[in-house]
């Protein structure tokens, strides 16, 4: 066993594990964080992304004591911003564009939105595909995640402009 210490979501865990514990499952299976899907579990699907001091990863090619000291923000430590609280951004985004079809993929999305949006806050289309060509949607065609994420960069950009405080992250 090895000793991490890691926060996630804004709540700092010290925990004993397996050297070979994927993030994932750890984040899932001692931490409670379950809106962490595991999908492929060989990375390709992108369906475990999460932010790791602020970029994506995908925390099934991630092991926990690889996150020893560091940050992670999961789909559930997405908070809201603004003075009205409510969804996040790209959550709020994804709701209202219809982004959400089966909802598998939908943590490991809105988790790419939010790293490339810390990236790029205006993303043209070509940009949006590309930022997101690591995860997978089965469901249908890519238009309204496309979508959702333009709509996200036009709020957030709206509320930096507003002189509002808005992380993408958290």
């Amino acid at each position: 066993m090895t000793a991490i210490s890691v926060t996630v979501d804004g709540v700092k865990y010290d925990d004993d594990v397996e050297p070979r514990t994927l993030l994932v499952h750890h984040l899932r299976e001692r931490l409670g964080k379950v809106g962490t899907v595991v999908g492929c579990d060989t990375s390709n699907c992108g369906a475990c992304t999460v932010l790791l001091d602020g970029h994506g990863v995908k925390s099934c090619s991630v092991l926990a004591v690889q996150a020893d000291g560091k940050v992670v923000t999961t789909v559930e430590g997405l908070l809201p911003t603004g003075e009205n609280g409510g969804l996040h951004p790209v959550q709020k985004a994804f709701h209202e564009t219809h982004a959400l079809q089966c909802g598998f993929c939908t943590p490991g999305m809105m988790m790419a939105a939010c790293d490339l949006l810390n990236e790029n806050p205006d993303p043209d289309e070509r940009e949006i595909r590309e930022g997101l060509e690591g995860n997978l949607c089965r469901c249908t065609g890519y238009q309204n995640i496309v979508r959702a994420v333009e709509a996200a960069a036009a709020d957030l950009r709206e509320q930096r402009g507003a002189g509002s405080k808005t992380e993408v992250s958290s």
